[in-house]
């Protein structure tokens, strides 16, 4: 996957592609990310970006350019999280209508710190998620190693938990912890009114309610509603700062606060309270004036992708295919089509090195033998792409992964035939 997938993301891909790749007749292992990273760094037209893209001194430019004006400039730098990091902080507790929020230098330690307090003053250790949340694939079970806790799922379904679902669960919980979008299962999200009756439905149980809302920014389209009244349903909101608002990294907690200054006490004894983090934070500054009030446009031509995607890989013949959502509810969706995932990577690098056009990132197996799978995430470089421009240049990956296979085939039979002769 792009953009942040975790170790276990990658060594499952690692692990795919060497398998699929074993044995001459065997398709490629996929392309190693130098490759691909140079690949997508000298195209001139890239539909799905890359928070990787950039050299350091493009990054460095970036952020210099993203602070030029403010007054932190004439300031020191921060000491433990004072100076421009409160400044941070302070915006995003305006942006999302809370008390309080504090800087992590991680959403993992926001999220287990968020947890834990929540545990303490709950009294229950048991958590509800959902098994495709990034608290149970990505952050190799640190609720359960480092804090003690533990989960149950209210559904297994690939969408958030119903108010019924919630509502059913056997067992006792003390946080309802909700990913928004939920990224492994194309980035969905429920409607504004299922929402709302999910969080309900935890309240009903006596348990409080936590947003993983890394990428909430980009929610307000589909739920037709401010960011502020998102957040007012939950006790506690984490957000990154790098997936959509192209930040160096960093993340917030945001809540009541009383439990932000526990959250900064945790904070120290995860390890979180960073000497200097001025970069991080200006950064997050820059995105939230920048890239914020571009999100909008980027959902919106989503749509439009998708649309266009779906109908190139029509056009094109392709067997099976699955774009997710078909309509997608943020910037960012989930593409399958039925060929090895190292066929799908090299044709769409070796494009992007011949044409200088760039259409996929990387590529992994998908849930079911024999489908790979992708994330589209579509911002600013997507804009200029047109219906008729997607299908010319997905047609164009097509035909490079038809030749491939057609010559692997071709080239399997002769070496059988060779075998029977012999």
């Amino acid at each position: 996957m792009t953009d942040d997938s975790g170790a276990q993301t990658r060594t499952a891909h690692d692990a795919g592609t060497k398998a699929a790749g074993a044995g001459s007749a065997g398709p490629p292992a996929g392309v190693d990310q130098a490759r691909r990273l140079a690949a997508l760094r000298g195209a001139e037209r890239v539909l799905s970006d890359s928070p990787l893209a950039p050299t350091v001194g493009e990054a460095l430019s970036r952020l210099v350019a993203g602070a030029e004006g403010r007054r932190a400039l004439e300031e020191g730098v921060d000491f433990y999280g004072n100076g421009v990091v409160e400044e941070l902080e302070r915006r995003v507790a305006a942006l999302l209508g809370t008390e309080d929020a504090a800087f992590f230098p991680t959403g993992t330690m926001a999220q287990q710190v968020a947890l834990r307090c929540w545990a303490e003053r709950t009294g229950s250790r048991t958590v509800a998620l959902h098994p495709l949340s990034h608290l149970e694939v990505h952050e190799r079970g640190a609720y359960a190693a480092v804090s003690g806790l533990r989960s149950v799922h209210p559904t297994r379904e690939p969408r958030l938990p119903t108010a019924e679902e919630i509502h059913g669960l056997d067992e006792p919980f003390g946080t309802l912890a909700l990913e928004l979008p939920l990224r492994e299962a194309g980035f969905v999200l429920p409607t504004w009114r299922e929402l709302r009756e999910a969080v309900a439905a935890a309240r009903e149980r006596e348990a409080v309610v936590h947003f993983d809302g890394a990428r909430l920014w980009e929610c307000t389209e589909h739920f037709g509603v401010p960011l502020e009244e998102i957040a007012a349903l939950a006790d506690s909101v984490y957000v990154s700062f790098y997936k959509s608002l192209g930040g160096i990294s960093g993340a917030a907690l945001a809540g009541p606060s009383e439990l932000v200054e526990e959250a900064r006490a945790w904070r120290h004894r995860y390890g979180g309270d960073v000497f200097q983090q001025w970069p991080a934070a200006l950064s997050a500054l820059a995105g939230l004036e920048r890239e914020l009030p571009r999100l909008p446009s980027y959902v919106a031509h989503a749509k439009v992708v998708a649309s266009a995607l779906a109908g190139a890989f029509r056009a094109a013949g392709v067997p099976w295919f699955r774009v997710h959502p078909e309509v997608p509810h943020t910037h960012q969706f989930r593409v399958w089509l039925p060929y090895p995932a190292g066929v799908l990577e090299e044709a769409g690098v070796t494009l992007a090195e011949e044409t200088g056009v760039s259409v996929f990132g990387h590529w992994g197996p998908g849930e079911v033998p024999g489908l790979a799978t992708t994330e589209i995430t579509v911002a600013r470089s997507a804009l200029s792409w047109t219906p008729a421009a997607v299908g010319e240049a997905v047609g164009a990956v097509l035909e490079r992964v038809t030749d491939t296979l057609a010559g692997r085939e071709g080239g399997g039979r002769e070496g059988a035939s060779g075998r029977e002769k012999g």
